[in-house]
């Protein structure tokens, strides 16, 4: 892992971010108010500015080419705060890779990381180290969440349940779909074209998102 070295800096101001990985919770808001809620709470505490508060809404956090987040590190790569704070390590990324990535990227851009469920403080040397220890269980846990989840789904299909409500999209879009995650195109990817060219979604919606893209590809229009 890349080995990081410790630069004090004052907090001149804090740059949060939440997320949230489906379409029922960007609808709903449920996660979001939470997570804004803990990391104003922190700010408070701490006699902090938070400058800006970043969302992104029904995307997962194995990429960190996320809107919210890209614009994000962007404020604190031109000095428009000087550290980024999230209510939870996973909310970021669940990625050994992208962590330490972010981390190193951190420590050469002059601000720091911090995550409110965890002693995770690239301020200080010791919240770095556990930063790094923290990503790899979380990474581990991504995992082991994916073959539980296609485990029960296998079980279900051996049981001749149908998953999902019934197929309603038209045939076009689901082989358009299919056609191109087998071209290499990413989830989000094919759900942006999706909404660029304004094709409605199973029930009628008027926004795409990876993981319904996911759920079309798996033969699931969506879940009960």
């Amino acid at each position: 892992m890349t080995k990081l070295s410790h630069r004090s800096n004052r907090i001149s101001g804090v740059v949060g971010y939440c997320r949230v990985s489906t379409e029922e919770q960007a609808v709903s808001g449920l996660g979001l108010a939470a997570q804004e809620e803990a990391i104003r709470r922190e700010c408070e505490r701490r006699g902090l500015d938070l400058i800006a508060l970043h969302t992104d809404a029904g995307l997962s956090a194995k990429t960190l080419k996320r809107p919210a987040l890209e614009a994000a590190l962007n404020s604190l790569d031109t000095g428009k705060g000087s550290v980024l704070m999230v209510a939870k390590l996973d909310r970021l990324t669940r990625s050994v890779h992208d962590a330490t990535g972010l981390m190193a990227k951190a420590e050469q851009a002059g601000w720091g990381l911090v995550a409110l469920d965890a002693p995770v403080d690239t301020t200080t040397p010791q919240g770095a180290a556990m930063a790094q220890v923290l990503a790899v269980f979380a990474e581990l846990e991504r995992r082991l969440i994916g073959e539980r989840t296609k485990a029960a789904l296998a079980v279900r299909k051996a049981q001749g349940v149908r998953l999902g409500r019934p197929r309603n999209l038209p045939t076009d879009v689901v082989s358009r779909i299919a056609e191109s995650r087998s071209s290499g195109a990413t989830w989000a990817a094919i759900a942006s074209r999706l909404n660029s060219d304004n094709v409605p979604t199973a029930q009628g919606g008027k926004c795409w998102y990876p993981a319904t893209v996911r759920l079309v590809a798996m033969g699931i229009d969506s879940m009960d």
